[in-house]
């Protein structure tokens, strides 16, 4: 039985090297790019018009969200958010895989996500080759600013990502980590609850 040929993007979504120089590619990053810019240009008081494009652009949206621009991206339809998403200033998401952030995600500016890698071995990176792999967040988490996950991560839920970090390796449920290469700094507890109740006074 002969061997099924791959085109690049299904190499590229089955986590395969692929080139992206390909034509398919290209016009769908050259789609992309025309719904972002429209989206970064258009003005403040734009609201819905700017839902509208992310709808359009994302493979997967829920009713609350909201993506301060600029924005950028790769291809937009790997993009999945859930409910009561919001993304600062400056988000950067290479979604050559699929990116699946769950409900109530709260990302600081200057934030990137990577799914994107490139051969180590100049000569095989000459060639332009490509891989990608997906990157996972779960729900409840804050990711501070100028973070930067690398391809394959996995972020539990109730979790917070300290600015700065990069995170290179998966995190666990309910942790604060940080740091470059990121890493689990303590367990989230009832405690951090209680410390804004009572040393910041919420309501008062």
């Amino acid at each position: 039985m002969q061997n099924e040929i791959l085109s690049e993007k299904q190499k590229m979504l089955a986590g395969k090297a692929y080139q992206a120089g390909d034509a398919e590619l290209s016009k769908e990053r050259l789609k992309a790019r025309e719904l972002v810019f429209e989206f970064n240009n258009l003005a403040p008081k734009f609201i819905k018009q700017r839902k509208e494009l992310i709808k359009r652009l994302f493979g997967k949206t829920e009713r609350m969200f909201y993506i301060e621009p600029p924005f950028r991206c790769d291809y937009g339809y790997n993009i999945e958010i859930g409910e009561n998403f919001y993304a600062n200033f400056n988000l950067v998401i290479l979604d050559c895989a699929k990116v699946s952030i769950g409900n109530s995600v709260f990302i600081a500016p200057n934030v990137a996500i990577y799914t994107a890698g490139h051969p180590i071995h100049a000569h095989l990176r000459d060639q332009e080759h490509e891989w990608a792999q997906e990157i996972t967040i779960g729900n409840s988490v804050w990711i501070g600013g100028n973070v930067v996950i690398n391809p394959g991560v996995k972020i539990g839920s109730n979790v917070v990502i300290g600015s700065g970090s990069v995170v290179t390796r998966s995190i666990p449920d309910n942790v604060f980590a940080a740091g470059n290469p990121c890493r689990v700094i303590r367990h989230l507890t009832d405690d951090d609850k209680d410390f804004y109740y009572k040393d910041f006074k919420l309501g008062e």
